[in-house]
This record gives C-alpha cells, sequence and structure tokens, in this order.
C-alpha cells in the first residue's frame, strides 16, 4: 500500500515543477569526510551569527557603566556631599537623609574600560576566527562535491548510448557542465554558512530583545508592518511602471525597426528626419514613465526613511520613559533592546538572497542528477557481452525495424533484410534518407533496432562485448573528425599502444605518407581544431591511416570521398581500394564511379533493401539503380559541356573561378585562426559563418570607455535638475551623522540628575527625530525625481541621436551583421538607457556618500580630534569590508570560469565528436583526460576558500576592533581630559556609520564602468563619419535635370563580401526619356546598378555620370529626389494608404489632390475609394492588410507623387498573377512616360518595347540594342525569348 501512495506522490511531484530535488539531496555526493566539515563550518556559522547580539550585551553594560560614572561626577559636584570610604554621603551626617547614600566607589573608569576593551577584542579575534572557518569549511567541501559532480556527470553523459545525444544538444550539455554546475555550487557552498549565520542573528536579536525588555520590542516589532507595507508597494510599483516604460518605449522600437528594416526604401524617398521626428514622438510617452517611476521609488525611499525615524523616536521616547519614569529597564537594556531588534531586522532581510541561491541551485541540479541517475540502454564501458574467439566478418540484418529516437514519428528502416559477406565490398546505393547510413549505425551498435535483430557470424550483436565489437571495425565518414593534436597521436586514437612503423605502414596504405613527410614537422603537426588544418583530402586519408591502424576485419565507409575535388578523390579512392582487399567492406556512396568495382551493390528505398547484385545485372533491371546512374551521368555531360565552353570563352571567367578558389581559401584560413579559440565541428559553410561572427564580434567589443565629462556635456542643458538632485543628496548624506548625533544626545538625557529637564530634553530630541524624518522624506523624494528627469532627458537625447546618426550612415553599413535591424534597435533602447547610470543617480550616490563622511568627520572633530584620529585609522579598513561583502554577494564566479576553461575545451570536444569517440572506442581516455584537467581548477578552488574566509573574516571583525580601540581610549579621555561620555558615543557612532556607508555607496552605484561602456559605443556612432552623406549639403545641384544616365566602367563589390566581384566593368547608357530594360540570371548585377544609381553604394571602380556630372560629386539628397522607385517587394509603412502614398515626397506637404491625381495615374484610385475609410485605410504592418496588386500600385502612385525625371522598375510586376500584372503594368507604362526609365525584369513580355535592351552575364553587358536588333544577332536573347523561360 504504501508503495503505491509513494508512487503517486512522485508522479504529481513531477508534473509539478522543474525543481525536483530537495535542497538536502544537493549533498548527496558529500562523503564523509565533507559532511563532517560542513557541520563544522555550521556550527561556526552558528556561534558568528551570536556574535552580534553578544557585542550588545557588552555595548549595554559599557553604556551603563559610562552613565553611572557621570552620575557620580555630578553628586560630587554637589559641595554638599562627599565621597567616604567609596560611598557617596552628605556631609552633615544626619540620619534623615540615609537612603540617599549611593553605594558606589567613585568608579575607575580607565579600569573598566580596558575591561570592556577586552571583552571586544576577544569577540573581534572570536568572529575571524569564526569567520574563516565557516567559510573555508564549506568551500572546501563544496569544491569536493562538485568535483565529485562534474567526474560523475561527465562520465555518465559519455556512456550514453548514441540515442541520447539525438535529443540532447551539445551546446545545452556544454551550459550544463559549467553554468548549471557552477549554480549547484553557489547553493552548496559560502552562501549555507552565510545563511546560518544570518538567521541566526536574527533570532537572537529578537531573543535578546524579548528577554530584556519585552515591552519595547513588542512596541518596535508594531511599527515594523509599515516598512514591509512601504517596501512592498514600492515593489509592486516599480514592477508595474517599468511595465509602463517598456511598452511605452516598445511603440519607439517598433518605430526603429521598421525604419531600420526598410532602410533602402527610406533612403530613397528621403524620409530620414521625418522618421527620426516619428520616432522621437514615441519617446516621449516612455520618457514620462520613466520620470514617474524616479518619483515613485524616490517617493517610497523617503517614506521608508521617515517611518525608519518615526520608529527611532517612537521606541526612545517610550523606552526613556521605562527608563526614567519605571525604571524597568537601565539605560544600557534600553540601547540592546533596541540595537537587538534593529540588527535582527537588517540580517533577516540580508538573508534572504541566498535564498534565491538554493532555489537556482536546486533547478540546476535537478537535470544533473537526473542524468547521473539515468541508465544508458546501451552501456558503452560496460565489461559485460563476450568476445568471439574468431572473427569471419559476415554480417547479416534480420527484418529490423528501427526509427531515431529523436523523431519516433518517422521509420527509417521498415523490415529490412539484407546480408554482407565475408571478405567481399558490398556497396550500398539510394537516394538519400533511404537509410544507407542507419543501417551502418547499427552495425557499430550506435543504436539497437526496435524489431528484428543484426548478426555477426550468426550472433546477435546485442550479446556481444560493445568495445570488443566496435574494435572490430573502422571507418571513415563523410566529415571525418580530427581531434585538435598532432597527426600521429590523431591516428593512435585508432588503437592503443600502436608503434610508429604502423603508423608509418598505416600512412602508406591511404596515400597519405608522402604529404605528411612534406610538411616541416612531419607527424607532430598539429591539425587544428577539429582538423581545420587540413585539407579535406588530408583529413580523409589521415581518418582512412586511423581506421587501418586498428587492423580491422570490417570496413565501413560512409560516404568517405563525397566531399573532396575530383584529384583528391582520385587519391583515397586508390588509397581505399587497396586496402579494401580480404576485409569485409560496406561502402556508402552517392558517385557511382565509386562503386562500380564493388562486389555486390545493394539498393535502398524507403528502408528496405530493394535490389542486390552487380553493376551490370542491376543495370538491365532498371530499378533504384539504373535511375541513379542516368540521372547523374546526364549531370556529368552537362558539367563537361559547361566546362568546355568556359575555357573558350574570355579571361572574366577564369578570374570568377579563381576568385572563388581563393575565398575558400581564405574561408578555411579565418576558420583555423579563429577557431583556436572557438571549437565547433559544424560542416564546413556554418564554421565560415560562426567564425565570421566571432572575429568581428571580439573586435567590437574592445571599445575605450567614453570621458565622463563627455557624457555630462550631453546632458547640460538639464543643470538646474541635476543641482536640485545634488541638493537632495547632499541633504539626505547629512542624515546618518545627525542620527549619531541624536543618539548620544539621548544618553547624555539620562544622566540628568533633575526628571522634569530629563523629560523635556526627550522630548525635545524626539521631536527632532520626527523633524529629521520629514527632512529625509522630502529631500529623497527630490533626488529622486530630479535625477530621473534628467536621466530620461538623456536618454532620449541620446536615443534620437543615435537615431538620427543610423539613419545618416550609407546603406552598406547596413548589410553588416553587426548592424542588423535587430541589433540597432537593441541598442538604442539598452545602451542608452544604461548611461543614465554615469550621470544623475552616479553623481547622486558619490555626493551622497562624500556628505555622509564630510558630515561625520566634521562633527567628530568638532567634539572631540583626538577620538576622531585614533577612529579615523580604522576607516580605511572598515570602507575595505563594507565593499568587500559587497563583492562578496556577487560572488566569484568569474574566476572559477577561467579555471574550467580547459576542461570544458575537452568537453566540448568530446561530445562534438561523440560519434567519431564511440566509433573508435574512446570514451574512456576522454574521461580521463577530463578528470585529470579538473584538478587545477579544484586546487584553485581550495586555494581561493582560504583566502575568501579570511578576507570574509576579517571584514567581519574590523568594526569589533574599531569598537575596543575607541572605547578603550574613550575612557582615557573621560578620566583624564574631562570629555562628557555622551560625546565618545557621539564620535564612535557618526565615524563608525559613515565608514559602513562608504563601503555600501561603492557597491551600490549602479553600474558605472557599464554605462561608460555604453555611452563609448554610441560615441562611435555618433562619431562615425558615413562614406555617403545624407545631411550634408555639400554636392551639386542643377536646375534643369534632364535624366541622362551613363554608366562607365563601373567596378563593384559589396563591402560584406569583399571576395565577390559583382560588377565587372559595366557600360551603358541612357538618352533622357528613353527606356533601358536590363535582362539576366538573378546575381548578374541588374539590381546593383540600380543602387549605384541611387547613391545607396559608389563604385569601387570607374563612374556613373548624371546629365554630366559625376554621381560621386553630387548631393545625396538632391539627387535622390529625382528618382522614382517600385521594387519587387515593395515596402510600405504601418500607416494609412494616404500617408503611404504621401511618403513619395518628403520635401513638400502634399494636398490631397496631388494624392488623388497620382493614384489614378496608378490605376489606385477607385480601389481605394471601395474601402470604408479610403485614403485613410491602415495598411497594416509591413501592408500585410493588402494584396499584392494593391501594394504594388500604392508604390506606383508613391514614386509618382515624387514628379521622378527618372524612373527605376526592379521587377515591380514579377510578383503579380496575370490579371493584377495587366493592371500594375498599364499603371507603369503611364508613369514612364516623359521619363528616363530603367527597368529590370524576368518576363520578357514586359521589356520588348524598351528603346534599349541590355543582356547582362557575370556583372557586364554582353549585348544591348532594340529588341529586333537584338533578334537578328541570334545571341543570349533570342535564346531566351525562344525558349520562353522565365531568366531566374
Amino acid at each position: 500500500m504504501g508503495n503505491t501512495k509513494q508512487d503517486t506522490k512522485s508522479s504529481n511531484k513531477k508534473k509539478e515543477a522543474a525543481i525536483r530535488i530537495g535542497f538536502f539531496q544537493l549533498f548527496r555526493f558529500a562523503t564523509c569526510r565533507e559532511t563532517l566539515m560542513m557541520v563544522g563550518g555550521s556550527v561556526c556559522a552558528f556561534l558568528h551569527g551570536s556574535a552580534q547580539p553578544l557585542m550588545l550585551l557588552v555595548f549595554g553594560m559599557l553604556t551603563d557603566t559610562f552613565i553611572e560614572y557621570d552620575i557620580e561626577l555630578q553628586e560630587l559636584l554637589d559641595p554638599r556631599k562627599e565621597c567616604i570610604n567609596n560611598t557617596i554621603q552628605w556631609k552633615n551626617q544626619s540620619t534623615f537623609n540615609l537612603q540617599e547614600n549611593f553605594p558606589a566607589m567613585l568608579l575607575d573608569i580607565e579600569y573598566e574600560m580596558t575591561n570592556f576593551a577586552y571583552y571586544y577584542v576577544a569577540i573581534g579575534c572570536a568572529v575571524f576566527l569564526l569567520g574563516y572557518l565557516q567559510i573555508s569549511l564549506w568551500v572546501t567541501s563544496a569544491a569536493r562535491q562538485i568535483q565529485i559532480i562534474r567526474k560523475m556527470y561527465f562520465r555518465k553523459v559519455m556512456r550514453m548510448e548514441i540515442g541520447w545525444f539525438d535529443c540532447n544538444s551539445t551546446g545545452e550539455l556544454n551550459t550544463r557542465m559549467s553554468d548549471d554546475i557552477n549554480k549547484i555550487n553557489d547553493a552548496i557552498a559560502d552562501q549555507v554558512s552565510i545563511f546560518i549565520q544570518r538567521f541566526t542573528t536574527f533570532v537572537c536579536g529578537f531573543a535578546m530583545g524579548f528577554v530584556k525588555g519585552w515591552k519595547l520590542t513588542l512596541v518596535i516589532i508594531a511599527a515594523s508592518p509599515l516598512i514591509g507595507v512601504g517596501a512592498a508597494l514600492m515593489a509592486l510599483f516599480v514592477a508595474k511602471l517599468t511595465g509602463q516604460e517598456l511598452q511605452a518605449y516598445a511603440k519607439a522600437g517598433a518605430v526603429a525597426d521598421e525604419v531600420l528594416t526598410s532602410i533602402r526604401t527610406v533612403a530613397a524617398f528621403g524620409g530620414e528626419l521625418k522618421e527620426v521626428e516619428r520616432y522621437d514622438k514615441n519617446l516621449i510617452s516612455a520618457q514620462r514613465w520613466g520620470i514617474r517611476k524616479g518619483l515613485i521609488m524616490g517617493f517610497f525611499t523617503g517614506y521608508m526613511w521617515f517611518i525608519i525615524f518615526l520608529c527611532y523616536a517612537l521606541a526612545f521616547w517610550y523606552g526613556s520613559s521605562l527608563v526614567v519614569d519605571t525604571q524597568e529597564y537601565s539605560p544600557g537594556t534600553l540601547l540592546q533592546v533596541f540595537f537587538g531588534v534593529l540588527i535582527a531586522a537588517l540580517n533577516l532581510g540580508q538573508a534572504s538572497p541566498c535564498l534565491e541561491a538554493f532555489a537556482a541551485g536546486r533547478g540546476a541540479a535537478t537535470i544533473i542528477f537526473e542524468t547521473i541517475d539515468r541508465e544508458p540502454d546501451i552501456d558503452c564501458l560496460s565489461e559485460a557481452g563476450y568476445k568471439l574467439d574468431k572473427v569471419k566478418g559476415d554480417i547479416e540484418f534480420h527484418n529490423v525495424t528501427f526509427h531515431y529516437p529523436s523523431r519516433p514519428e518517422v521509420v527509417i528502416l521498415d523490415k529490412l533484410s539484407v546480408a554482407v559477406n565475408s571478405g567481399e565490398t558490398t556497396a550500398f546505393v539510394g537516394p538519400s534518407g533511404a537509410g544507407k547510413s542507419t543501417a551502418v549505425q547499427l552495425i557499430q551498435r550506435f543504436y539497437d533496432p526496435k524489431e528484428g535483430m543484426v548478426t555477426l557470424d550468426g550472433h546477435d550483436i546485442r550479446g556481444l562485448n560493445i568495445q570488443w565489437l566496435r574494435s572490430l571495425m573502422g571507418i571513415v565518414e563523410q566529415e571525418p573528425v580530427l581531434f585538435a593534436t598532432t597527426i600521429a597521436e590523431n591516428i593512435r586514437y585508432g588503437r592503443p599502444g600502436v608503434t610508429l612503423d604502423d603508423i608509418i605502414h598505416a600512412t602508406k596504405e591511404a596515400n597519405a605518407y608522402n604529404f605528411i613527410m612534406d610538411l616541416p614537422q612531419k607527424f607532430d603537426t598539429l591539425v587544428g581544431e577539429g582538423g581545420g588544418q587540413m585539407s579535406g583530402g588530408q583529413k580523409q586519408r589521415i581518418a582512412i591511416a586511423r581506421a587501418l591502424v586498428r587492423n580491422p576485419r570490417i570496413l565501413l565507409l560512409d560516404m568517405a570521398t563525397s566531399a573532396l575535388d575530383n584529384e583528391s578523390e582520385a587519391v583515397v579512392q586508390e588509397a581505399l581500394d587497396k586496402v579494401r582487399n580480404g576485409r569485409t567492406t560496406i561502402s556508402i556512396a552517392h558517385r557511382l564511379s565509386t562503386i562500380k568495382n564493388a562486389d555486390v551493390i545493394v539498393g535502398y528505398e524507403h528502408g528496405r533493401a530493394v535490389e542486390r547484385g552487380k553493376h551490370d545485372e542491376l543495370l538491365e533491371r532498371k530499378g533504384v539503380y539504373f535511375t541513379l546512374v542516368t540521372l547523374q551521368s546526364q549531370g556529368d555531360k552537362a558539367l563537361n559541356q559547361k566546362a568546355r565552353q568556359m575555357a573558350g570563352n574570355d579571361e572574366p571567367e577564369q578570374k570568377s573561378l579563381s576568385r572563388a578558389g581563393s575565398y575558400r581559401a581564405s574561408l578555411r584560413y579565418c576558420r583555423t585562426t579563429s577557431l583556436m579559440m572557438h571549437f565547433t565541428s559544424f560542416s564546413q559553410g556554418l564554421i565560415s559563418h560562426i567564425c565570421a561572427f566571432v572575429e568581428e564580434e571580439e573586435v567590437e567589443e574592445q571599445v575605450e570607455p567614453a570621458p565622463v565629462t563627455r557624457i555630462l556635456k550631453y546632458n547640460a542643458p538639464e543643470w538646474p535638475y541635476m543641482l536640485f538632485g545634488t541638493i537632495g543628496a547632499a541633504v539626505n548624506g547629512g542624515v546618518n551623522p545627525v542620527y549619531s548625533l541624536l543618539f548620544s544626545q539621548i544618553l547624555a538625557t539620562f544622566s540628568i540628575p533633575d526628571p522634569e529637564a530629563q523629560r523635556r530634553e526627550i522630548n525635545g530630541i524626539c521631536m527632532f527625530f520626527v523633524l529629521v524624518g520629514v527632512t529625509s522624506f522630502i529631500t529623497q523624494m527630490l533626488q529622486g525625481y530630479a535625477f530621473s528627469k534628467s536621466g530620461e532627458l538623456l536618454t532620449r537625447r541620446l536615443r534620437r541621436m543615435g537615431f538620427h546618426a543610423m539613419l545618416g550612415q550609407e546603406v552598406g553599413w547596413f548589410d553588416d551583421h553587426r548592424n542588423s535591424p535587430g541589433a540597432l534597435t537593441t541598442r538604442l533602447a539598452t545602451d542608452a538607457s544604461q548611461v543614465q547610470g554615469a550621470t544623475g543617480s552616479q553623481i547622486g550616490m558619490i555626493v551622497n556618500s562624500l556628505t555622509n563622511i564630510g558630515v561625520a568627520v566634521i562633527i567628530s572633530f568638532y567634539f572631540s580630534w583626538k577620538l576622531s584620529l585614533v577612529i579615523l585609522c580604522f576607516l580605511p579598513f572598515l570602507a575595505l569590508s563594507g565593499g568587500f561583502q559587497a563583492k562578496m554577494l556577487t560572488g566569484f564566479a568569474k574566476q572559477d570560469k577561467q579555471a574550467m576553461e580547459d576542461a570544458g575545451r575537452i568537453s566540448g570536444e568530446a561530445l562534438n565528436n561523440i560519434r567519431t569517440i564511440a566509433g573508435l572506442g574512446k570514451e574512456q581516455r576522454f574521461v580521463e583526460m577530463y578528470e585529470a584537467h579538473l584538478e587545477a581548477p579544484y586546487q584553485a578552488a581550495k586555494q581561493k576558500a582560504n583566502v575568501y574566509g579570511a578576507c570574509y573574516g576579517f571584514a567581519q571583525c574590523v568594526v569589533f576592533m574599531a569598537n575596543s580601540a575607541s572605547y578603550r581610549f574613550g575612557g582615557y579621555l573621560v578620566r583624564q581630559e574631562g570629555l562628557h561620555f555622551s560625546l565618545v558615543f557621539r564620535v564612535i557612532s557618526a565615524i563608525v556609520t559613515s565608514g559602513t556607508a562608504l563601503g555600501r555607496a561603492s557597491s551600490y552605484t549602479p553600474d558605472y564602468a557599464k554605462a561608460k561602456i555604453s555611452a563609448a559605443r554610441f560615441f562611435q556612432l555618433l562619431d562615425r563619419v558615413p562614406k555617403i552623406r545624407v545631411y550634408s549639403n555639400e554636392g551639386d545641384k542643377w536646375p534643369d535635370f534632364r535624366g541622362n544616365l551613363e554608366f562607365i566602367d563601373c567596378k563593384f563589390t559589396y563591402p560584406t563580401r569583399p571576395d565577390i566581384q559583382v560588377l565587372n566593368g559595366l557600360n551603358v547608357s541612357v538618352k533622357p526619356g528613353q527606356t533601358l530594360a536590363f535582362v539576366g540570371s538573378s546575381g548578374c548585377g541588374k539590381s546593383t546598378s540600380v543602387q549605384l544609381l541611387e547613391r545607396f553604394y559608389d563604385p569601387d571602380q570607374g563612374k556613373v555620370i548624371i546629365d554630366g556630372h559625376d554621381s560621386t560629386q553630387v548631393n545625396v539628397s538632391y539627387l535622390r529626389s529625382k528618382i522614382g522607385i517600385v521594387s519587387q517587394e515593395p515596402i510600405l509603412f504601418d500607416c494609412s494608404i494616404g500617408d503611404n502614398i504621401k511618403y513619395g515626397d518628403n520635401l513638400r506637404e502634399v494636398s490631397m489632390n496631388d494624392i488623388i491625381s497620382a493614384s489614378k495615374k496608378a490605376q489606385l484610385h477607385d480601389f481605394v475609394m471601395t474601402l470604408p475609410e479610403k485614403y485613410d485605410t491602415n495598411v497594416g504592418s509591413q501592408g500585410s492588410q493588402l494584396s499584392r496588386g494593391q501594394k504594388q500600385r500604392i508604390a506606383i502612385a508613391r514614386a509618382i507623387i515624387r514628379d521622378p525625371k527618372i524612373l527605376l522598375l526592379d521587377e515591380a510586376t514579377s510578383a503579380l498573377d496575370t490579371e493584377s500584372e495587366k493592371t500594375v503594368q498599364e499603371a507603369l507604362d503611364k508613369a514612364r512616360e516623359g521619363r528616363t526609365c530603367i527597368v529590370i525584369a524576368h518576363r520578357l513580355s514586359t521589356i520588348q518595347n524598351s528603346d534599349i535592351i541590355a543582356v547582362m552575364s557575370r556583372g557586364f553587358v554582353i549585348e544591348q540594342g532594340p529588341h529586333d536588333q537584338l533578334m537578328a544577332l541570334k545571341g543570349a536573347y533570342y535564346k531566351l525569348v525562344t525558349t520562353g523561360a522565365p531568366i531566374s
């Protein structure tokens, strides 16, 4: 019964949450030694936690002593009393007054203080020791446990079957190994001890309060909900307002995104400044919410301080009445209770962040522990299974059905039955996805079949020992994986304990020996990450040598030559033919040339073997094999023809070929350099992309932080706000020391003999507390509002300027992937708002702590300069300890990460190439390497534990030491120099509070460095001078723009792809009013020539001449204002139809009549009038509410309204159906009248009536002239028209 119950429970628990692990289960790998360490650490933490309340006991006694001493002094000042036998009594010995005799010996205050100083020192030393022990014990034990977890996790992952890796991405596993295990570390290390310590302090503080004075404790607790409510409300409002602010900014962000995605349209129609205005409008509401948020935060911070000061007033007023009127408490008790509760509350607040770490750790541990507990389906490290004495090498599939665990719905092998005879070469052919490679993976036992079985010499391979089974096989894959070590080591991976002679023999067989000996370091050449330093053919041959060195019975060749060029293919193929003899060989290939000479050819289709036989037999059957052969031979013919043509053709063709070669080489070079740092082994294409990213990202990030002065310059207009904010901050800074003034004043009242005067004093002081509270409230609000206002205005200004600068860049700048619309919008969103951190609030913080320290020092020096000097010696330490504790909270995670990098590299390489490792049976080797690399981080962690513990202990005990020295010296001053004891308290508390404030301020500053770097990135953008300047007024303008165009010898490459020549000497010209049509296959540079005319780019060589002016000398906005463009996919903005048409001319206010006449010309007017809202209909984002033909016509109307001299039609009708095409074509023919026009088209029907038709190929014009002339030429154009093919 019990069992079933528990089962249902656990299944419910699984559904519940990601956290399925109790806190104490995190420690399941602790041995006795670790458990002892943790228990010891906890005991230390517990004792340490009780130290602060203990110190209050001493403090209370100390206070009482001072006060008694002061009362005695005052008694002795009374001339009628004298001290006899340590008793103060009236001089005239009259008996009726005897009860007034004081039972006090004139206290030796110095002696008493020395005792107290010893107490303090003792507590301080104990705290140092306990702090050191609690941290170092916990951190050390955690380091050991984490090392165990890492080892177990990696070992278990390496034992998993391949199917498991299909379902878990290697990237995810890598992050789990680093980040998730670090999270567990955070949850089981120092955070636990700190939590125990703080919690103990909290309990002890309250306990002390209740034991020493329950009445006062209850009064103080009664007020605390107000603070809690304040904090809760603040959190609530801030969350809500942040949401509102983000929402408001999202609108502006959407504008920015829309504009940046369609930057070419914006540039073509000169809408930059208009867009900046539209963006700015949307920023206003975000700014308003931001300011509100600042105000509310200021209000609540002020409110909390106000309540706290009211609490002080209440506690002291009620407490002093208990001391003076009912005499229940001594003044010391009052302090003990008051501070006990205060400290308890503070520590409770500080203990809560630890809980987050615990939760995160449990969440992370869930997955990791589940992996550690999972038993692999196919355990490659197990000793089980038997080994055959003699292996022939017959492999047979019996009715095998299989699907991959990651895609259970797709059946890959469907009742496959096929036999492979020993000593023969069997080729598997068939279309991709027919299950050829899968069959090979089943032979290696990477997977087990769902039904049926695979046998080796008649034994089911599931009964054989896996390591032994895999050691029989050599495998050469399509994309061979080499490990980042030397060639010799890579070959050694094939079999442990190989001699160099074996290696040389294997390389000779694999045709690799000669090229290896040509390398400068021969066999000791490093192959680079993933073998990146080697060419494909070289890698392939090393992989073959690695397979041969195993001396395998069974050779598996999975498309071993498909990734190679012809030359290397021949070499590799020859090597393979050499080694196949006498072995059972299974070869999978797509190139049929490679398998004609196989003994048996098996044709696959849909997961079944459908035919088997020799080459000639299968050709006669006209089945799968026949279709593959015929397809290939046709393809080969076409290729050969093309090669011949190219040889016959002229030199540019050759050029582009060599270019392509160098492009590959450059990729390979770039890959090897950057991948030294980033290991990945994706397919080459992917890698080249990645590495381009990697390299550029690294270039991008190194920005010099911007100087603060420049940031402030942008904030200059807000100086009145900054001034008021600074004043508020200054007053706030002064509040802390004033508090210490009042506090000591209260103590002084307790030694006033006259009860009436005492009451008056106390009431006055309590009123003063209230006053300070009110002031604090007002100034906090002022500070919050003023700085948020100045900060938000700065953010808005920067965003606007940034956006303005972005739109001013040349179009080529946007091609760079670092400047993709997404990246730019985030830069506007985050960088601009982070800059705030360097101005307003930052200044507030600095001013706040400076005034705090300033006022404290002034107060203390005014009252007693000697004592102040003594305490000032401790100030640097106090500040240090404050700062250090702030750093403790952020933890030391960064240093750990670096130590883990080597181990991470190994685990990364192992996980990425898991199939190769499994095939070679090298899992154990990688596990050992990984564990060896864990030693260094573990030692580092142990050292760190000691350093960290010592620092923590020091930070904790400094306060005690400072107190002991200063009270001892204070006692001396009170005795020798007649200093009033309240001044001792005043000076000490003033400086001690300011010291901790100093430490805190250094930690709470919003990330100042981050702000400076964000600012620097922003300024980089603002300072960048675009190559083609939109905003400048320089450049030629002339009154009679005719539209006479000429391209002279233009050469051009896109800046992001400098290896690919797009235009290769383009020569073509158009007279005013003529129509020029470009035709040609895609990528031949048709659209590019149009972009040069728009001056999105300038040609690298050659010129574009417009009315006799060189385009690079013409004013950009003037030139663009004369050009109208209609592109294939017209981009509309998310506003009304009327506004979209108006967008055509941003230089004037467009009237409704203009819009209507333009849309009539574009055959659009009638359609618009059928809509309910006519021209005010919103088109949706990117025009999604309209059909393509409608969008196209709006775009034409937009182009017409500019009244351009030049009309560019870039495949304007290609995306339409026939009917809309007719309408749009009519509209276009109307629009072309009297304008110079350049048409790019795929459908030849649309361009037959052009004045000039230019046929382009590979970036230059092969033939040009009117339709009839080109038809007579019988060249390229004639072919295109007669075949009627659309030119893609």
